[in-house]
């Protein structure tokens, strides 16, 4: 079985998507594939994936009903034991981030692994906002505390056992997933203090006219998951990230 499937979703980024590629070609650890889930792209990217001679790499492009139907058809047709998405704007910090992240996870025997991630200004090259993450305990998550999804590598028994992301939100998938698995005391993630991601800003969930979407759904997520005081839970959450710009 292979060991780390990595997903990526992508419509239309064919200059961000080739640096995605790249970051992930160039790892010291080279037991992965790599999915790719394009939405017809027209920008000819289905032309550049056609291109690439590399077994381990799957692409289908067809119409989806959004980034996390994407990401579901990604999880569906993973064949690895571990499961990572990089989105078509983000890149891996080096090449060493697989085989670390391989390295935790059989030190510590967790079910998952999260690290830190740097926001990339696509203009400048800036490092705009430093998500620094910390050790899991379940108390956090009343303090509105989740990783950073695009830095968590997780078993894929987990998606088995818990479904994949919810599609009737779309933008708060990731959050509703993340409180399903970190909730439960059955599953053990570790913490690894390195920066695992660089993410370019400009992302559905970053941009300002999707704050009050985003509230409504991330409010939506918590009571699925029957955290109380919700609107509590959303006001720290957002006061956390204030600290994160530099």
């Amino acid at each position: 079985m292979t060991t780390f499937s990595i997903i990526t979703a992508a419509y239309n980024s064919l200059p961000t998507i080739k640096q995605a590629w790249e970051s992930l070609s160039s790892q010291s650890f080279i037991d992965w594939e790599w999915i790719v889930v394009d939405g017809a792209s027209t920008d000819g990217t289905k032309e550049w994936l056609s291109s690439i001679e590399d077994e381990r790499v799957h692409w289908k492009s067809e119409k989806d009903k959004g980034i996390y139907d994407a990401l579901n058809k990604g999880v569906e047709r993973a064949s690895g034991s571990i499961i990572g998405f990089l989105h078509s704007d983000d890149y891996f910090a080096d090449q060493e981030i697989l085989a670390q992240i391989k390295q935790q996870l059989v030190a510590t025997h967790s079910d998952g692994i999260y690290g830190d991630l740097k926001y990339i200004s696509s203009e400048s090259g800036r490092v705009i906002r430093y998500w620094k993450s910390q050790e899991f305990t379940k108390y956090l998550l009343r303090k509105g505390w989740m990783p950073p999804h695009p830095t968590c590598f997780i078993k894929k028994d987990v998606y088995t056992q818990l479904g994949r992301f919810d599609t009737s939100f779309k933008i708060a998938a990731d959050y509703d997933f993340l409180l399903r698995c970190f909730s439960k005391e059955a599953y053990k993630f570790t913490y690894i203090p390195l920066v695992i991601t660089h993410m370019r800003i400009g992302g559905a969930s970053s941009k300002w006219q999707n704050l009050y979407k985003k509230s409504r759904e991330d409010i939506r997520a918590l009571r699925k998951n029957r955290m109380a005081f919700p609107f509590w839970i959303l006001m720290r959450k957002m006061s956390s990230k204030l600290k994160q710009f530099i």
